[in-house]
């Protein structure tokens, strides 16, 4: 195994000869008011590989990534792209630029009402002719040499949105690419690229990237999906607490051994036992339900079990959550919550009844980022902290602090905005938040998206210890490996109709990608 000499310096082991070195970083640091976000870290990426970035969220590594693309300037060390050096406190996103750095983000950027064509152009420029004229002829053959070039599954007129999520993303690396032309030099970093990517596009999307580092094109990418840094990469550098822990090739490791680097101990059980928790009192029953792309499905939730739904994209499993939540209208069937028919016209109404929610868009659905952790874990619950016309701040602080402590929240205080927390802990405030409440139901849509494995695991053991104490659970997630280890039961949607629901005991993920995918005869000859 090839790992750092000294992980306190961010030494890597071996040098590497220059010419082997596409981009190398030296002695970066980079200190935040009351947190050192980056101390001293050193890292170095080949030519024509396929680099894993690991770490648990608030590691460094979007420190990182801002810094190499000149986003920020370090307080201290050396960025080195293509054998030129440049002083990391003073690298401009132009530099960053002119040195091939090119930055795809979670957030793709790009425009599913207009095409390919159009897409790409906004990446560089519009071609013209004559008399400065936009010549579409120019445009268009450029756009099949990009499409050809990168495997895009399209034409220049194929509108965007027409694509699949990975689809988009490759036309997102695509324009940022497009002026690199063959020569592959430089670094394009991907950031979270399959967050929201159902498994068969994820392959699809690693295929391409593999076949691009094949080409010479250096790749950083990061990820919290361990399987797929395990599949893609050629070698992994891991980041904890702003420190570089060590550089290691993909071969040397197993998915265990690199949780255990990124958390920094061993980490035995990412879920937590099955409790003997789930009773035959029904707190949730789904009859016929139709709404969106749902066609009549019923499904129940029973007291103390975690109920798991899976399908694909567009399948119907979130509509399903925020029907329940009153959040959307039901265009038929029943919904019983302890026995009784509930018909809530508002999520004020669910809330009341004991129904909790957790969206998948964290960002734009659930977190108030301008806003201080102590009123973000307190919202669902503000009503009890007002006497009149006056708020008790100091009893909200106080709640707020014991809850922070209660469900591992990391802040510099209760009074940083939500917005300077890592993604793992920003979704355990809002977890706190509904779970202090005691929900008699709580529905989860994607709880891990996004979120460090040390997270995950404590998210995973504060859902157990609700059900322990007798709430049901609902989890929708597009990771059906993790589905299926952190459920007691799973419903299987395909093109809005429930196709399959059984015990996990019973189920492995691929057997959940077959259900989800199969036709009605391949399931009914198990195919």
């Amino acid at each position: 195994m090839a790992a750092a000499a000294d992980s306190d310096r961010g030494n890597t082991g071996t040098p590497v000869a220059t010419a082997d070195v596409r981009v190398r970083v030296r002695d970066l640091s980079k200190t935040f008011p009351g947190t050192r976000a980056l101390d001293r870290v050193s890292m170095e990426v080949r030519p024509g590989e396929v680099h894993g970035l690991c770490g648990g969220n608030g590691s460094g590594k979007s420190t990182l990534i801002k810094i190499l693309s000149g986003v920020y300037h370090a307080d201290g060390g050396t960025i080195e792209v293509d054998g030129v050096e440049t002083d990391a406190g003073a690298m401009t996103t132009t530099q960053a630029y002119e040195a091939g750095v090119r930055v795809v983000h979670q957030d793709l950027g790009v425009f599913p009402t207009m095409s390919i064509e159009e897409n790409l152009a906004l990446g560089s420029s519009f071609k013209t002719g004559r008399g400065g004229w936009i010549s579409h002829r120019a445009m268009r053959r450029r756009t099949r040499e990009l499409i050809e070039r990168f495997d895009i599954p399209g034409s220049p007129g194929t509108q965007l949105g027409a694509l699949g999520r990975a689809g988009q993303t490759l036309v997102a690396v695509a324009r940022a690419l497009q002026g690199e032309e063959s020569d592959h030099g430089g670094l394009l970093i991907l950031d979270e690229p399959t967050v929201a990517l159902p498994a068969h596009e994820v392959e699809m999307l690693l295929a391409s990237l593999k076949r691009y580092a094949a080409a010479g094109q250096s790749i950083l990418y990061i990820s919290h999906r361990l399987d797929e840094v395990m599949s893609c990469t050629d070698r992994v550098s891991v980041l904890r607490d702003g420190r570089m822990v060590g550089t290691y090739e993909t071969s040397s490791l197993d998915e265990n051994k690199l949780i255990e680097l990124i958390v920094g101990r061993r980490l035995d059980r990412v879920f937590p036992d099955r409790l003997a928790a789930a009773t035959d009192q029904r707190v949730l029953e789904v009859q016929d339900l139709k709404v969106g792309p749902v066609r009549g499905a019923t499904l129940h939730v029973n007291r103390g079990e975690v109920l798991g739904i899976a399908g694909l994209l567009g399948s119907g499993c979130s509509e399903i959550l925020r029907t329940v939540f009153g959040d959307l209208r039901r265009q038929d069937g029943e919904l019983r919550l302890n026995g009784n028919v509930i018909d809530f016209s508002h999520p004020d109404d669910a809330m009341d009844a004991g129904v909790a929610y957790v969206p998948e868009n964290r960002g734009e659905e659930a977190a108030f980022a301008d806003l201080s952790v102590a009123t973000n874990i307190s919202f669902t619950a503000l009503s009890r902290y007002w006497n009149r016309a006056w708020l008790r701040d100091w009893s909200l602080r106080r709640d707020a602090s014991g809850l922070m402590s209660e469900y591992l929240v990391k802040a510099d205080s209760q009074s940083a905005l939500l917005e300077t927390l890592s993604g793992g802990n920003q979704q355990k405030v809002i977890l706190a938040r509904w779970l202090r409440r005691e929900p008699q139901l709580l529905l989860l849509d994607e709880p891990t998206q996004g979120v460090d494995v040390g997270a995950r695991a404590e998210i995973y053991k504060f859902v157990r210890e609700a059900t322990a104490a007798g709430a049901g659970v609902v989890i929708v997630a597009s990771d059906f490996e993790e589905l299926v280890h952190a459920t007691d039961r799973i419903v299987v949607l395909r093109d809005g109709e429930i196709v399959a629901d059984r015990p996990t005991t019973e189920l492995d993920a691929d057997e959940v990608t077959r259900l989800a995918m199969a036709s009605e005869k391949e399931i009914a000859y198990g195919n």
